[in-house]
């Protein structure tokens, strides 16, 4: 799984107040230069900076954007030409079990990239180190709460992404189906998606994966939870959690919107909507770009229909410093020119990733001047709409349990809610949430 990979400008500052209003801490900060929100590192008096090499491991640009990354580091470089950035990419299935490895042998980078989902279990076991002595008044605050713990700074929000609903607007007019609405629910999607279906025996209307990423999400929508509210306790198969997962097993086995596994032929479910037989897909905003360049229909967006409540997903990469590094200063210093920084922000854009975590919503006005999707506003209206993952320590335990099951679900082998009740019983019995 790779992932590797904002309404008007007054919309977008709205989003901003309603997102990105809890309070972050910082220390020890250093005035900022002119061009970006980065400053240089304190240096003694009448001597010159020396020349130090830092190593930065990295999977967002492994989904073929090394040159994306690449270019931020000559700017940097060109900034604070006595700090050379030796950048590793590494795909992202492979990542986290190779840094795991590395990081109990000794042999991490100097700093490196982590996803939200993993970076609690980081935290906690002391492997990383504090963040501080550099400005990140140019992050969001949210964002860079979400990687405080206690009070302390152990990464800096790289960046940011969510989840909307895209559409084939040649299949709806095809189906005569009204476009997708903000105020479209769950039904509303079934019945276009039936009626898209009808178009051919190779048309589908909708491919939602019904794996976990898709379930917490799809819970939500339902008013449901895989934990309580203090994350000391299991809901996995509570009812909401159940008609969630009956409403995504049911599109395949039942109604057949979604291609099974015969019927997918082995493509994916971006391949299945460049080629322009299915009628709607829940993906990141990440897509856009290859959407862009792939496919010869026209398409747009829309925030994902929710049931009794919408909800939307959240992404967030940080950065992170080894405690072990001799060179911890250089490297938090690319850290924080590498988010927050003008010039690294506008590479980002213009490379189609994901968006930079920054407290600025006006450097982003550009994003909404691109086409395709027509209506990119609803990337920030989803904003309105956010579930986070529901993360623990055994974040990536819990995750594969509830995915095995799902999996029985989706191929008929398992009923639901017996999927469920067994997820229920299997997280309990190998996972503390003490």
């Amino acid at each position: 799984m790779k992932k590797t990979k904002l309404f008007s400008l007054l919309a977008c500052v709205l989003v901003a107040v309603m997102l990105f209003s809890a309070c972050g801490t910082t220390s020890g900060e250093t005035p900022k230069t002119d061009e970006q929100a980065t400053p240089a590192p304190a240096e003694t008096s009448g001597t010159e900076p020396e020349n130090v090499t830092i190593t930065y491991c990295n999977f967002n640009s492994s989904g073929g954007n090394e040159e994306t990354l690449q270019k931020m580091v000559d700017a940097f470089q060109e900034e604070y030409p006595y700090i050379t950035v030796e950048v590793e990419t590494i795909g992202y299935d492979d990542y986290f079990t190779q840094m795991q490895t590395r990081v109990a042998g000794g042999t991490a980078p100097d700093c490196y990239e982590l996803n939200i989902e993993n970076f609690a279990a980081y935290a906690n076991k002391g492997m990383l180190a504090e963040i501080s002595g550099i400005d990140v008044s140019g992050l969001n605050e949210t964002a860079l709460n979400a990687f405080n713990v206690k009070g302390v700074q152990y990464g800096l929000p790289e960046s940011f992404s969510n989840v909307v609903l895209i559409y084939n607007k040649d299949l709806f007019d095809q189906a005569g189906v009204a476009y997708p609405t903000a105020d479209w629910t769950q039904d509303d999607l079934q019945a276009a998606a039936e009626a898209i279906r009808a178009l051919g025996d190779d048309i589908f209307g909708i491919w939602q994966p019904i794996t976990y990423n898709e379930f917490f999400k799809v819970v939500a929508q339902y008013g449901g939870a895989l934990l309580n509210e203090d994350k000391t306790a299991f809901s996995i198969n509570s009812p909401e959690n159940i008609q969630a997962a009956q409403a995504l097993v049911d599109r395949v086995l039942v109604s057949n919107v979604q291609p099974n596994t015969v019927q997918q032929g082995g493509m994916g479910d971006w391949d299945m909507f460049m080629s322009g037989r299915l009628g709607m897909i829940p993906t990141g905003i990440w897509a856009f770009q290859t959407f862009t360049e792939n496919c010869d229909f026209d398409w747009d967006i829309a925030v994902e229909p929710g049931s009794t409540q919408k909800a939307t997903h959240f992404f967030s990469n940080c950065v992170v410093l080894n405690p072990e590094s001799k060179n911890q200063e250089a490297a938090a210093t690319w850290l924080a020119w590498l988010t927050s920084s003008t010039r690294s922000a506008e590479i980002r854009l213009e490379a189609g990733w994901d968006l930079p975590a920054l407290s600025d919503m006006d450097a982003l006005a550009s994003y909404l001047e691109i086409t395709p999707p027509e209506n990119r506003e609803a990337v920030f209206e989803s904003l309105n709409y956010l579930a986070m993952p529901p993360v623990i320590e055994d974040y990536a335990l819990m995750s594969d349990i509830i995915g095995q099951y799902l999996a029985a679900a989706a191929d008929g082998t398992m009923t639901v809610e017996d999927a469920l009740n067994a997820a229920q019983a299997d997280c309990e019995a190998q996972i503390s949430l003490g």
